[in-house]
C-alpha cells in the first residue's frame, strides 16, 4: 500500500517526513491525501495502482501544517456546526430509542462516513466558498440524522441549512462522490436535504 512505502520512506530514509495515520484499514481516515491528482486513503492504494512515479501531496485547498498533514480545524468545525447527534424533544424511554428494520434502512450510505474529507477537499465549491458552504462531508453528516426516524429536530436542522451559502453552493459537480473512498454519495445526500426543503416549503 501506499502508506506502507511512506513508512518505509520515514523508518529508513527520512525521519523527518511527516504524514498521519492510525488504523491501516480504511476505516479512520487518518491517511486522506492526494495520490496522482485524486484524494484518497494511503492505507487502501494499492501500490500496483499508483504512476510511476508517483506524486503524492496533502488534500487539496487546505492549510498544509507539514508536509502531508493538512489542518483540519475548520472543516471539523464545519461538522460540528451540523449539531451530528440525535436530537429529541420528547421524554426519554425507559430503554434505547428503537427504529423499525425499514427506518434504519435508510441510514445505509450515511452512516459510515469516516470524516476523512477527501470529498471535501476535492470540491470546487468549497473551494470557492469554504467560508459559507458547508461542504459534502458536514452535509452528508447533516442528511444522516435527518434521515433518522430517531431524530426530532428536523425543522430546526432545515432552519439552519436552508441558506444560499451553507447548502446552496453545491453545484453537482460531484467530486464528491467520486473521490469518497468508501464509496459513499454525498452528492445525493445533499439533493435529499434540498428536496426535503422544497417538501417543507411547498
Amino acid at each position: 500500500m501506499v502508506l506502507d512505502a511512506l513508512v518505509k520512506i520515514k523508518n529508513e530514509i527520512d525521519p523527518t517526513l511527516t504524514f498521519r495515520r492510525s488504523c491501516r484499514e480504511g476505516i479512520c481516515g487518518s491517511c486522506a491525501m492526494n495520490i496522482d491528482g485524486m484524494n484518497w486513503l494511503a492505507c487502501t492504494r494499492f501500490l500496483s495502482e499508483t504512476a510511476d512515479p508517483a506524486t503524492i501531496y496533502p488534500l487539496n485547498n487546505l492549510p498544509v501544517i507539514k508536509d502531508l498533514v493538512p489542518d483540519l480545524t475548520h472543516l471539523y468545525a464545519q461538522y460540528h456546526s451540523v449539531e451530528p447527534w440525535l436530537q429529541t424533544t420528547t421524554p426519554d424511554p425507559d430503554c434505547e430509542r428503537t427504529q423499525s428494520p425499514r427506518d434504519r434502512q435508510k441510514l445505509e450510505g450515511y452512516y459510515e462516513c469516516i470524516l476523512c474529507f477527501c470529498c471535501t477537499s476535492g470540491c470546487p465549491s468549497h473551494w470557492w466558498n469554504g467560508d459559507r458552504f458547508l461542504g459534502p462531508a458536514a452535509l452528508l453528516q447533516a442528511w444522516r440524522w435527518l434521515a433518522d426516524s430517531r431524530d426530532e429536530s428536523t425543522g430546526k436542522r432545515l432552519d439552519e441549512l436552508e441558506d444560499p451559502f451553507r447548502l446552496y453552493r453545491c453545484h453537482t459537480i460531484l467530486n464528491c462522490t467520486r473521490t469518497c473512498p468508501k464509496g459513499l454519495n454525498p452528492g445525493k445526500a445533499i439533493a435529499e436535504i434540498k428536496n426535503l426543503i422544497i417538501q417543507r416549503n411547498g
